[in-house]
Parts: C-alpha cells; sequence; structure tokens
C-alpha cells in the first residue's frame, strides 16, 4: 500500500466557440475594443487590516475610443454606477 498522494485525473479541454459568444460594445459610442484602466482606492489606516495607509488598484475595463467605462465594469468597485 503506497501513502503517496495521487495525481488529479486530467481534466478535458472544453471548446468554445466565440463567434457564438455576446459583443460587449460601448454604449456612447458603440465601439468594442477597451482598454485595462485602473481605480485607485485610498484604505484608511483605521480600515486597513495592517494598521497602516494603504492604496488599493482596482482593474476596469474603459472605452478605448472614448474613455467611458460601462456601468457593467463598475460592480463592486464602490463607484456610483449612475
Amino acid at each position: 500500500m503506497s501513502f503517496k498522494p495521487m495525481k488529479p485525473l486530467p481534466k478535458k479541454k472544453q471548446e468554445v466557440d466565440l463567434s457564438k459568444a455576446d459583443t460587449i460594445k460601448c454604449k456612447e459610442c458603440e465601439n468594442y475594443l477597451f482598454i485595462s484602466s485602473f481605480v485607485i482606492k485610498r484604505i484608511s489606516a483605521l480600515m486597513s487590516p495592517t494598521g497602516q495607509e494603504a492604496l488599493v488598484p482596482i482593474q476596469v475595463y474603459s472605452c478605448g475610443n472614448c474613455g467611458q467605462v460601462p456601468t457593467q465594469f463598475l460592480e463592486g468597485s464602490g463607484l456610483d454606477t449612475k
């Protein structure tokens, strides 16, 4: 009897047909290209788990044409989505 851990069984890779996936477009200008952007949140020392002030980057995507950040990309960021 062996006490060596067993290797996990290899998972079958699932093929995804991206031609059938929805393409997200900017509601302002209909552009479909987005760039990676960051919202920076400042955490006060009182709220920080380390007791020190911290800057926390939150990645969002903004339109590569007009710069608008779609509200669906702001969910969970703590920013107004209106």
